[in-house]
């Protein structure tokens, strides 16, 4: 038998090695450029696990219902892309919280609201490039699928082409759409924090409304407040292109609705970012 390895060694196997000692530089001022700001959220945000299979999982081609809003109908994956985009923006602060990160990010960058603000830009840009490509493809695909399936213009449906002004109107609106989710989804998880319920809490306002609406059939003065001032109801009616005088509010005031949604989602948030501890 070989002999026992001496307590030194012992020692010396359970000791993981050493690591490189960081090299600490000077303090931080207190302020921040916008700049660096931007580009810290970037490379969070590209780190993020997921970010690119939730980016993608947004372009989701219409399927083959029959409404007579064809433009509609095209991009009736916008409304399930809504919830990978709000799930990646919650994921991209509350990530932080849930491992700790978010205080070595307020210690290297104490502007609070340059933090916020920061990763609302640059969480906007890659949600508006991934929708305006959603939206694209899916105006292509209800081009090239819908008239097999009886939407013919010998039947009163022209094909769809981004060249329509109303049918731009609605391509463009779902993407800002998503844009808009996406600020609102961030507000809510940056009040929030946790994020499994950051998430709920935002698919719960999203897609709640709609079924209380139609429970509320029989009281339409109640499904028409809710269809005018809930935030999915208002804003996807920026893709309806007929009978508008029939919608409940006009595309771009629906659309104008869910702005404000952002907007007292984002501002308290920030509120609460200031006021409370990491």
């Amino acid at each position: 038998m070989s002999p026992a390895p001496s307590a030194e060694l012992a020692g010396a196997r359970e000791v993981p090695p050493a690591q490189p000692a960081g090299r600490r530089g000077p303090l931080r001022p207190a302020w921040v450029s916008m700049r660096d700001a931007l580009h810290a959220e970037w490379t969070k945000l590209r780190t993020v696990p997921g970010t690119f299979w939730l980016l993608a999982a947004a372009r989701c081609p219409a399927g083959p219902a029959c409404p007579a809003d064809t433009a509609k109908l095209s991009l009736t994956g916008v409304g399930l892309g809504q919830a990978v985009i709000a799930v990646l923006a919650v994921l991209a602060i509350s990530s932080e919280y849930s491992t700790g990160m978010i205080r070595i990010t307020l210690t290297a960058m104490p502007r609070r609201t340059a933090v916020l603000a920061a990763k609302a830009i640059i969480l906007t840009g890659p949600v508006l490039a991934a929708g305006a490509i959603a939206a694209a493809g899916s105006v292509l695909a209800g081009r090239l699928i819908l008239p097999g399936h009886g939407f013919t213009a010998a039947r009163g449906f022209p094909p769809l082409s981004l060249g329509d002004g109303p049918v731009l109107r609605a391509a463009a609106g779902s993407a800002l759409y998503l844009a808009l989710i996406a600020l609102l989804s961030l507000g809510a998880a940056t009040i929030i924090r946790d994020p499994a319920a950051a998430t709920g809490a935002v698919l719960g306002l999203l897609y709640l409304p709609p079924i209380i609406a139609a429970v509320l059939a029989s009281n339409p003065h109640w499904q028409h407040r809710i269809e005018r001032y809930a935030p999915m109801n208002a804003g996807l009616t920026i893709q309806d292109t007929t009978n508008l005088h029939s919608l409940p509010i006009s595309p771009w005031a629906g659309l104008g609705v869910l702005a404000a949604w952002a907007a007292a989602a984002l501002l308290t948030g920030g509120l609460v970012l200031r006021l409370r501890d990491a």
